[in-house]
């Protein structure tokens, strides 16, 4: 028979077990989700939320009381959200910014996303920082096209520079295009592999702070954790599968366990 002992929690289990601890690095991406399961999924992730994201433009066209439960509920639970770029891209190639911005800023968002993935907008950063900034939200900045295929070096170098200006300008994060698909896109080449020299262009350039890598997929996710360690941040997550990153992150995943850049510490023993 056992002897009796206090209960541990999850999160005193994880200390023993040596799994590190991390601020959040994740920001997931609700595509069009009903609220009540974006709401139960900020009762049972937001801890590892760096941001929520309302991706596409679905939460324009749905209910607008449904989609200002999501932004209040993000609200609620400490996690800033934003919004995708597609329909900042339409609003500007309409000329209706300036109502698209006060739309984002009535409903409550903290970040918009600027994009510039299929139109050519001339766009001036500082002009675009000031909008924003004048209605309290905040600014992320989107790099890559989503037609134009893999980075080439000289697209990374020219990206660099382009993310050089907006970062003077005062935006939150740059975030690297990778689609749905992250396939023959952004950093990643017809078959998904990973394009690591231009990965870590970026990095060296901005730091991980800076920068979020959209990472749509299973093989997307795995391929960054795997290459930069757990300090990398990942956007454009499922919901649903925020749990199976964090998890590999931590190296609580069979996939992960072994992995040199996410191993985590031998186990604590309590003294006897």
């Amino acid at each position: 028979m056992l002897d009796s002992v206090d209960p541990v929690g999850t999160a005193e289990y994880l200390a023993r077990l040596g799994v590190r601890r991390m601020p959040p690095r994740t920001c997931p991406l609700d595509p069009g989700y009903d609220p009540e399961s974006v709401l139960g999924h900020l009762r049972q992730s937001s801890h590892l939320m760096t941001s929520l994201k309302l991706s596409t433009a679905a939460w324009l066209i749905a209910n607008e009381d449904s989609t200002r439960r999501k932004f209040s509920a993000a609200r609620d639970h400490g996690v800033p959200t934003v919004t995708g770029g597609t329909p900042f891209e339409v609003a500007v190639h309409q000329g209706m910014l300036p109502e698209y911005l006060d739309v984002c800023a009535s409903l409550g968002a903290t970040r918009v996303e600027c994009a510039r993935g299929f139109t050519e907008p001339q766009l001036a950063p500082e002009e675009v920082v000031r909008m924003t900034r004048e209605r309290g939200l905040g600014l992320d900045v989107e790099l890559g096209g989503k037609h134009s295929g893999a980075f080439t070096p000289e697209t990374v170098d020219a990206l660099v520079e382009e993310g050089r200006r907006w970062r003077a300008a005062g935006v939150h994060f740059l975030v690297i295009e990778a689609r749905e698909s992250a396939q023959n896109v952004g950093l990643f080449d017809v078959k998904g592999s990973l394009g690591v020299a231009a990965a870590e262009r970026f990095v060296e350039e901005f730091g991980f702070d800076a920068l979020l890598f959209e990472a749509p997929n299973k093989p997307s996710q795995f391929a960054l954790l795997d290459h930069f360690g757990p300090e990398v941040q990942l956007s454009n997550v499922r919901l649903e599968e925020l749990l199976r990153v964090e998890i590999y992150r931590r190296a609580l995943h069979a996939d992960a366990f072994a992995k040199p850049s996410l191993r985590f510490a031998d186990a604590v023993q309590d003294s006897p």
